[in-house]
C-alpha cells in the first residue's frame, strides 16, 4: 500500500445535502417507469402523504452504515423540519458515527482493494470504501464511560442514555451538526436495542469494570416498553426503514406489544422499507411488509419496498418530500417529554 497514516485519512467524506437539489420532477417522472424506479417513486409519495397526515407519527429505523456514508445531513433535515418524531437505529449509525463526529472527528473516503492487514497495524478501521481512525474511536469509547461515570447507578433504557450523550454533546460538541444533539435538542427520542454492540458497549464494559458494585446498565425491555408506549400514544404511526435488522423488528413489535397490553393501538398506517436484503431466504432484513402483515404488524394499503442500496433511495425519497413542503404545517411531537424520566446526575 505505501501510504502513511495521514495521506489514507486525508479525503473526508462529505454529507449529502439535499436542500440543494429539487428532486421532484425526477421522481415524478420516474413513476411512470417499471422497476424499483417506480417503487422509489411510490415511496417518496407514501412519505410526502405520512407528512401531511396530521395524525399520523413518523418512525425512522437505520441499519447498516449510513453516517460514515454521508446520509448525516438527510437525517438531519429530517428532524430540524419536522419530519421524523421518533428514531429507532443500530448503535453503530448514533454512536460510532454520529455521536463520534460530534466529538469532531471525521470519516474519510478509502478504497475496498486496501491492504487490510496494513490497515489495521495502522489502526485504522474500513468500512467497505470509508475509513476511520481506530484511535479516535477509543476516544468515542472511553467519552460514552466518561458519561456513565456521571449518572446515578441504575439501568436505563437506551432512549435515556442516548438522551445524556445529547447533553453532553450540548455542552462539548465540536460538530454541531449532530443526530444526537439535535434530536435532544427538539425532543425526538432515540432508541438503540442492541446499544451494547458498538462504542456504547465497550464504554459500559469500562464504566462496569471499574465500578462493579453500583454502575449503570441497560435496560433492552425498558427500550421496548417505552417505545410500545410511545405507539399506544401516538395511535396513527408510519415507518420509514433503512435497512433491517432489530431496528426493523423493533419498530414492527411495538403494535403486537400494545395488543397484549389491552390496548388499542393500529397496525402501522404506512411503510416504507429500503433494503438490498433478499426474502427468499426468511431472514427478517428482507422479509416484505406484506409479510409482516401476517403477524399484526403492518397495514397493506400504504406500503412499499424498494430494493435499492440506501445511499442512493434515502436522498431520493426524503429530498422528494422535503421539496414538496408537506413538513412545512407539522408540528413537533416532543415524544421524549412523554416518558416523564429524571435525568439524574450523582
Amino acid at each position: 500500500m505505501g501510504k502513511t497514516k495521514t495521506a489514507l485519512l486525508a479525503a473526508e467524506v462529505q454529507h449529502i445535502d439535499i436542500k440543494k437539489t429539487d428532486f421532484t420532477s425526477l421522481i415524478d417522472g420516474m413513476q411512470h417507469t417499471a422497476f424499483q424506479a417506480r417503487n422509489l417513486s411510490r415511496a417518496a409519495h407514501i412519505y410526502e402523504q405520512m407528512l401531511k397526515d396530521k395524525d399520523c407519527s413518523i418512525i425512522l429505523c437505520l441499519a447498516g452504515s449510513l453516517i460514515s456514508a454521508g446520509l448525516k445531513k438527510v437525517v438531519l433535515d429530517m428532524i430540524d423540519h419536522n419530519m421524523v418524531d421518533a428514531i429507532v437505529s443500530t448503535g453503530a449509525n448514533i454512536v460510532d458515527q454520529d455521536f463520534f463526529e460530534g466529538l469532531g472527528f471525521k470519516h474519510y473516503q478509502g478504497s475496498p482493494f486496501l491492504d487490510d492487514v496494513e490497515l489495521q497495524e495502522m489502526a485504522i478501521d474500513r468500512i467497505y470504501d470509508t475509513l476511520i481512525d481506530e484511535d479516535q474511536l477509543r476516544i468515542c469509547d472511553d467519552t460514552v464511560c466518561q458519561i456513565a461515570n456521571t449518572l446515578t447507578p441504575k439501568p436505563y433504557s437506551s432512549r435515556e442514555f442516548i438522551y445524556e450523550m445529547g447533553k453532553y454533546l450540548d455542552k462539548h460538541a465540536k460538530n454541531k451538526d449532530s443526530i444526537v444533539l439535535h434530536a435532544y435538542q427538539k425532543n425526538i427520542p432515540i432508541f438503540v436495542p442492541a446499544f451494547s454492540d458498538c462504542s456504547a458497549g465497550f464504554g459500559l464494559v469500562m464504566h462496569q469494570v471499574a465500578h462493579p458494585e453500583r454502575h449503570v446498565s441497560i435496560d433492552s425491555v425498558k427500550d421496548f416498553r417505552e417505545l410500545t408506549q410511545l405507539k399506544i400514544a401516538a395511535k396513527d404511526t408510519g415507518l420509514l426503514m433503512v435497512g433491517g435488522g432489530v431496528p426493523k423488528n423493533f419498530a414492527q413489535d411495538i403494535v403486537v406489544a400494545a395488543e397484549l397490553l389491552g390496548k388499542n393501538a393500529p397496525l402501522h398506517k404506512y411503510a416504507i422499507q429500503i433494503t438490498v436484503a433478499d426474502e427468499r431466504d426468511g431472514a427478517l432484513s428482507g422479509s416484505t411488509l406484506r409479510e409482516a402483515c401476517s403477524w399484526g404488524k403492518v397495514s397493506v394499503v400504504h406500503e412499499q419496498m424498494v430494493f435499492c442500496e440506501a445511499t442512493l433511495a434515502l436522498p431520493l425519497i426524503v429530498g422528494y418530500a422535503y421539496h414538496k413542503n408537506a413538513w412545512r404545517d407539522r408540528k413537533a411531537r416532543g415524544y421524549h417529554h412523554l416518558f416523564e424520566t429524571q435525568h439524574v446526575t450523582a
